[in-house]
């Protein structure tokens, strides 16, 4: 399986204006259409791995950066992602797509599946957030009240990115030394680059939300769920939730890995995911 894109050049770019916002997106490749929907406070970039082989397998690829991330516009009112992700889909001549979404992403993915089921052909949900459903870690919770603290303060960006880092890169399960360095350094990069442009959590508006934690019976589609096994709690309980309320839906453990598996365990994960896609006749 060939992980390159003949040419960068054969990717596609553009700006697709949603209300009171646009949303910056890449698509190459050509066949049944495949949307990489990223994690908080990062960019469609967690997802370059990926992305080359998707369009090496003979699919079109899609990403772009959620609302208030990225190259995207800055948040400046209430909106819904999965409105903004039809709207992107509509501009692109999309009727249907895989979604493919880690952390927030797959949030969103979810919530679109519920919100417009025409849209959406099957689901791969990485380190599944589900709307609705709240935190209840106590590690979570003691770093997003540090997060909230630091908001504001004279050193504050660089605890708030900390405090990411600590949650959603090193997890609960180790300390930051034991994560790969040039790993780490990326999501750093990539967090303080959001932050830089669109502000540490002090967005003027809200994500409208369907609530998928009391609906995902609903889902009728093919359903992957894919959780890290040094991951924290609350995230193993929302994978375990899917796998269990999806009809259908199936989990896959990725060993060595916590929040982001398609980065930390990337030849499992991508094996895992063809697999998945080969299923559904892709």
């Amino acid at each position: 399986m060939t992980r390159r894109i003949t040419a960068w050049s054969e990717i596609d770019n553009g700006i697709v204006p949603v209300e009171e916002g646009e949303l910056f997106y890449e698509t190459a490749g050509s066949g049944p259409a495949v949307v990489l929907l990223h994690g908080a406070m990062l960019d469609q970039h967690m997802w370059d791995e990926q992305f080359a082989w998707l369009v090496n397998s003979g699919l079109r690829a899609i990403r772009y950066d959620l609302r208030g991330h990225g190259l995207s516009s800055t948040v400046a009112g209430d909106f819904a992602h999965h409105e903004d992700l039809c709207a992107l889909l509509d501009a692109l001549d999309v009727p249907r797509a895989v979604l493919v979404g880690l952390s927030h992403g797959a949030r969103v993915a979810l919530d679109t599946a519920l919100a417009h089921p025409d849209r959406v052909a099957a689901l791969a949900l990485a380190s599944p957030g589900i709307s609705g459903r709240a935190f209840t870690d106590p590690f979570l919770l003691e770093h997003i009240k540090e997060q909230v603290a630091a908001i504001g303060a004279p050193d504050g960006v660089e605890r708030y990115i900390e405090h990411f880092l600590r949650m959603w890169v090193d997890g609960p399960h180790r300390e930051p030394s034991a994560v790969h360095p040039g790993f780490r350094e990326r999501m750093r990069a990539s967090a303080e680059a959001n932050v830089e442009v669109h502000g540490e959590g002090t967005a003027s508006g809200m994500p409208l939300e369907v609530g998928a934690a009391g609906r995902l019976g609903e889902i009728r589609v093919p359903t992957v769920v894919f959780d890290g096994d040094l991951d924290g709690r609350d995230i193993s309980a929302n994978a375990h939730a899917i796998a269990l309320s999806v009809p259908g839906a199936r989990r896959i453990r990725i060993p060595g890995a916590a929040h982001m598996v398609n980065l930390e365990n990337t030849a499992l994960f991508d094996q895992e995911l063809h697999a998945f896609l080969c299923s559904l006749g892709l």
